[in-house]
């Protein structure tokens, strides 16, 4: 399998290659000539196996200049840190009748080290990124560059952390992340990390850090560092790649719990931001996945429910920080892949999109590809106050806990029951623990949190519901905070320099 840009007919690439470059050199995104297909007897026969060997196998259809056996070793050095067996669990909600949700199976991404979804992928992106540099006989230093929104910062730091030829450094928005994924980051030890927020929304840190992969001077720079830059952002392709698979094993537990049998078509609803998460659920359905409609969920910054309705993208437009600041992003990175491949690799209309978005703050596709969308996804965006009623609702039908983002998905998809009276089997992608989140969740609750430190606030929440309270979580209280620095976002090349040449 070769990899191309979805904005130019560049020379076609390993996916070792691909990986360690992470941003194509036209600033396009890495996509698959093409999407391997798989049979329902090869879903069946994933009944059988573990996390580590679905995440093998679904790796081995794409990665097919790695083995076998080093995507078995990658498999199992990445997961072995979750604190469940089953690694991704999926936990069987039956709604009551007065509720036009059922069933719903939650697919509790997050018990990984960082209790949040993109452990994932993260904890299996520095094995591929390693065994990628042996296989292209790199002997420069790969210079990790994330924005993040809060998760992925934290979950890159502690998957890259003394990984042998590697530096990190992510920035994140200083008042864009919640106290709680703050402190997993300002907290990270390790020789080879850094952490910096940037003054102003995530989107400023996105934008920073995508010039800072297509300005040559500062590459130049940092190649007689013996320097280079590649990305652990969902722009990289090994990052999204691992995160296929949890859809598929998904799918089977939903079959091995009776709510489904094989063959069967499900809707998957997950909650959205960057479109990474939701453009795994895709590349799945394209691969052969019995999926009839993929929800895509946003907040209030609701850019992409606005896309999916009007065909026009529009990043000019208020900004809101919400409850859910993992959704709280106006460019969607990953919806350029999606667009490349419904166009059928139309790469010159994809420059066209983008062009105009960094132009002009907008795009509309044309009426083909806008048609070719609809077939595939529903898109809703939720409010601040139907976040909290959906997560207080679930715990008073079930008493079980959920966190603001995966109460957007469930919400979005109880509107979309509500609209079409669609009563298929849901796969929801739960993104976090809700004690990422525990000022909100605890005001859903209606138990006051005010004036209660972040920290306090997880006894408090693990009081009032008697939920377990993640290792990692419990542990910041004792953490030394070791990264401080603040830059304005014109600022960030520099920090990148001097980083790098440390």
């Amino acid at each position: 399998m070769k990899y191309i840009s979805t904005r130019s007919k560049i020379k076609p690439i390993t996916s070792a290659e691909a990986i360690l470059q992470g941003l194509a050199p036209d600033g396009g995104l890495f996509v698959p000539e093409k999407i391997p297909k798989v049979k329902l007897d090869e879903i069946d026969a994933l009944k059988e196996k573990s996390y580590e060997e679905i995440s093998a196998w679904l790796l081995g259809k794409y990665l097919t200049d790695y083995t076998a056996d080093e995507l078995g070793e990658c498999a199992e050095l990445a997961y072995n840190w979750f604190d469940v067996h089953a690694r991704v669990p999926v936990s069987i909600l039956i709604q009551d009748p007065s509720n036009p949700v059922a069933p719903v199976g939650n697919m509790e991404l997050w018990h990984g080290p960082t209790s949040a979804f993109k452990d994932v992928a993260l904890q299996m992106l520095p094995h591929l990124m390693r065994m990628a540099l042996q296989k292209v006989g790199e002997t420069k230093k790969i210079l990790i560059l994330v924005a993040t929104s809060g998760d992925t910062g934290k979950a890159a730091l502690a998957g890259f952390a003394d990984v042998p030829q590697t530096k990190i450094m992510v920035f994140y928005p200083e008042d864009g992340v919640s106290k709680i994924q703050r402190l997993q980051m300002v907290t990270q030890a390790g020789d080879n990390v850094n952490v910096t927020a940037v003054r102003g929304n995530f989107d400023d840190a996105q934008t920073g850090v995508k010039k800072i992969f297509g300005d040559k001077k500062i590459r130049a720079e940092l190649d007689k560092l013996g320097v280079k830059l590649s990305s652990a952002n969902s722009i990289n392709w090994g990052r999204l790649v691992p995160q296929i698979a949890y859809y598929f094993s998904g799918y089977v537990e939903l079959v091995k719990a009776n709510q489904i049998q094989l063959g069967d078509k499900i809707i998957i609803s997950v909650p959205t931001g960057n479109f990474g998460n939701i453009l795994a659920a895709y590349y799945a359905l394209k691969m052969g996945l019995p999926v009839k409609k993929l929800i895509c969920a946003s907040n209030m910054n609701n850019v992409l429910t606005e896309f999916f309705a009007t065909g026009t993208y529009n990043r000019k437009r208020e900004f809101y920080k919400t409850i859910t600041p993992s959704m709280d992003i106006l460019i969607s990175s990953n919806l350029e892949r999606l667009l490349y491949h419904e166009s059928g690799g139309d790469f010159r209309q994809i420059n066209r999109y983008m062009g105009e978005l960094n132009s002009r703050g907008k795009y509309t596709v044309d009426k083909s590809l806008k048609s070719r969308l609809d077939k595939i996804f529903h898109a809703e965006y939720v409010s601040e106050d139907d976040t909290r009623l959906f997560i207080k609702r679930i715990y008073d039908s079930f008493k079980y806990l959920i966190d603001t983002h995966t109460a957007v998905s469930i919400c979005a998809l109880s509107k979309y029951s509500g609209r079409t009276n669609d009563l298929t089997p849901v796969l929801n992608a739960s993104t976090a623990s809700p004690y990422k989140f525990t000022g909100a969740v605890l005001e859903a609750l209606e138990k006051s949190a005010e004036g209660v430190d972040d920290l306090d606030q997880l006894a408090l929440l693990n009081k009032v519901t008697n939920s377990k309270i993640p290792k990692n979580l419990a542990a910041l209280s004792a953490a030394q905070i070791l990264h401080s620095d603040v830059c304005d976002k014109d600022e960030m090349p520099e920090r990148v320099l001097k980083f790098a040449a440390k």
